[in-house]
């Protein structure tokens, strides 16, 4: 059959599906849309109904069959370059899963031409979806569809007129490479070379994002010859945007390459660009550059990367500052102790009193994993100082990167020098002006209570557990009310009957009833740790006396907390008291308590059925 215009095609392929929508429809396996209407939405105007049709591309090829899909529906696709940008999207995205609809990898070759097309359109998204398909299809093909198929499709796109095809192509030479024959493959390193001096930037800024991956296949002769020489050329590039992509393919070629190769061609480009003019490619190599240290060894490490990386960590730009402090750890675990304390540290010194906060937050939130880098002795006369002064820093986000990670410290000092150092600073900040600031230390508190042991937290700590239930945020009022049933599970039943239970529950008679909130829901934690007794002879009365609240928040919330509470009892304590409670909170005049204790008491009722 030889199909004309789009609607004709269309028609026809909706005509000839009726049938086997009508036979398939009951016994389909999931329910499906109509196909008929599925084809004829491909050429409807509203975009959202030619959209919801592609998505379901797989729908329409299941009812063709393998044969005409290939016959019809991918011709068809393939013309259907015209369309609107996010259809375009979505129907590269469905052709990189449509081998199964196709006949299987023997016939996979029919879905190159489509995604061919999306490669030289103009949105890039477009462009970067189809080549992710391209790729996840060329994996699968047999080798000999490759040289037949995909190695031409990449030449083609490396010839073409229109740069997004050439930066389309760049993405797709490591899988044409592995299967290619000797000649092809000569010539797939000439074309790549071409690309990466094209006159074009955004054909060379791909071709030197795509550099590590098409590297990564090429035998490691041709490696150290063309494709060092290709490195070499990008690293010179005028546009800044090129070379700090070429920054990434250093941490890629270095892994491939030999350690005295890595040093020769490698480590000379990377050392150039931690003082290159532009402050984007030094950022680059703020962030790549510990990986460069495994590659070239100990020795070119310490004469050569250390003072790049120091010159980084004392960068003009705050940005570059930012990315080099926050490999700082990363850095000194590849050193040993002693060059990370003679080098690093007085730069780290230095950051912690930055005059930009960013770069502040950054080295806060990874300073502490230095701790177990630098040892005992290193840490308590040289960190700790710079551990409080950051405690205290006057921006929040400093600060709770520090808190987040005081375990790592208390792993190396010890929780007695860390209670003496730190814990003042901490109780300080449980009273922080910012929120997030007191909720970062509420749920710090589980860990530092299991670190401390019950005597010093009670001591310390305990009084600050009760405060947070009353704070103005909701957020930390619920942090709290969490809080308080780990450290039950933590200390055990007995200590939270002594130490909480009492205070809890005076505070239910609290004037304000969002505390009073609060207090149902800390009761609602605390019942499965406390364990049924505790739970009928202190805790259940306080509810059952909130059903009596003015307030209909209260009278509702107490609904939800005999539902959650009622498994823990006994059946004859549901019977006697919370059935009739929640009968009493089903006949009150708002509607939102009535739905709860409704819902509440039908769960009671199923449960009972059920056993």
């Amino acid at each position: 059959m030889v199909l004309g215009s789009r609607n004709r095609k269309i028609s026809t392929l909706s005509r000839d599906t009726k049938n086997w929508e009508l036979n398939k429809m009951s016994s389909a396996d999931e329910p499906l849309y109509p196909i008929a209407v599925l084809i004829d939405e491909l050429k409807n105007d509203d975009i959202q109904l030619r959209l919801n049709s592609i998505r379901r591309l797989s729908t329409i090829a299941r009812a063709l069959g393998e044969e005409r899909t290939r016959r019809e529906l991918i011709p068809f696709l393939s013309e259907n370059n015209d369309d609107d940008d996010e259809v375009l999207l979505a129907m590269a995205e469905e052709l990189g899963v449509f081998i199964p609809y196709v006949g299987g990898v023997e016939h996979a070759s029919v879905l190159l031409p489509p995604l061919e097309t999306l490669c030289t359109v103009e949105e890039t998204c477009v462009r970067d979806k189809a080549v992710e398909s391209l790729c996840r299809i060329g994996s699968q093909m047999r080798e000999s569809d490759l040289v037949e198929y995909f190695i031409p499709l990449v030449k083609r796109l490396a010839a073409g007129e229109w740069f997004t095809a050439r930066v389309s192509a760049c993405g797709l030479f490591h899988i044409a490479y592995a299967s290619a024959p000797e000649t092809s493959k000569t010539e797939l390193r000439s074309i790549y070379s071409q690309l990466c001096q094209d006159d074009m930037p955004m054909v060379r800024r791909s071709a030197a994002s795509n550099l590590g991956k098409f590297a990564a296949t090429v035998e490691y002769p041709h490696l150290k010859a063309d494709v060092v020489s290709i490195f070499e050329d990008l690293t010179q590039d005028d546009q800044d945007s090129v070379r700090l992509l070429a920054v990434e393919g250093c941490a890629a070629l270095g892994k491939l390459l030999e350690p005295q190769d890595c040093v020769a061609h490698i480590l000379p480009v990377i050392v150039n660009f931690s003082q290159d003019k532009s402050w984007r490619v030094r950022y680059m190599v703020a962030n790549q550059l510990y990986e460069l240290c495994e590659a070239v060894g100990p020795e070119p490490t310490r004469t050569e990367l250390v003072p790049a990386y120091v010159r980084l960590l004392r960068d003009n730009e705050a940005e570059v500052r930012i990315a080099a402090a926050g490999k700082v750890t990363k850095f000194c675990r590849i050193l040993n102790p002693d060059l990370a304390i003679q080098h690093i540290l007085p730069c780290v010194k230095e950051l912690s009193s930055d005059s930009s906060q960013h770069v502040r937050s950054a080295l806060a939130s990874v300073i502490m994993g230095m701790a177990p880098v630098l040892g005992k002795e290193a840490t308590i006369e040289q960190l700790l100082p710079i551990f409080l002064s950051l405690l205290k820093d006057e921006f929040p986000d400093v600060r709770l990167n520090i808190i987040s990670k005081l375990d790592q410290v208390n792993q190396v000092i010890g929780i007695d020098l860390l209670s003496q150092s730190l814990l003042p600073a901490i109780v300080e900040l449980a009273e922080d002006r910012h929120w997030r600031v007191r909720l970062a230390i509420i749920e710090y508190i589980p860990l530092l209570a299991s670190q401390l042991g019950v005597g010093f937290f009670d001591d310390k700590l305990g009084a600050l557990c009760m405060q947070w239930l009353q704070d103005k945020v909701h957020s930390i009022r619920e942090a709290a009310a969490n809080n308080l049933k780990r450290l039950a599970e933590e200390f055990g039943p007995e200590w939270a009957m002594q130490h909480i239970i009492p205070q809890v529950l005076e505070m239910s008679n609290n004037s304000h009833y969002l505390y009073r909130m609060t207090i149902l829901r800390a009761i609602s934690l605390l019942a499965p740790v406390m364990g049924p007794e505790i739970t009928c002879s202190n805790l259940l009365p306080v509810v059952v006396a909130a059903s009596k609240d003015r307030v209909p928040n209260i009278k509702f919330n107490v609904a939800k907390v005999l539902e959650s509470i009622f498994p823990i009892v006994d059946q004859s304590v549901v019977e006697k008291t919370i059935r009739p409670c929640l009968v009493e909170l089903s006949e009150d005049p708002d509607v939102d308590v009535r739905f709860f204790s409704n819902q509440a008491l039908q769960a009671i009722d199923h449960v009972m059925m059920s056993s």
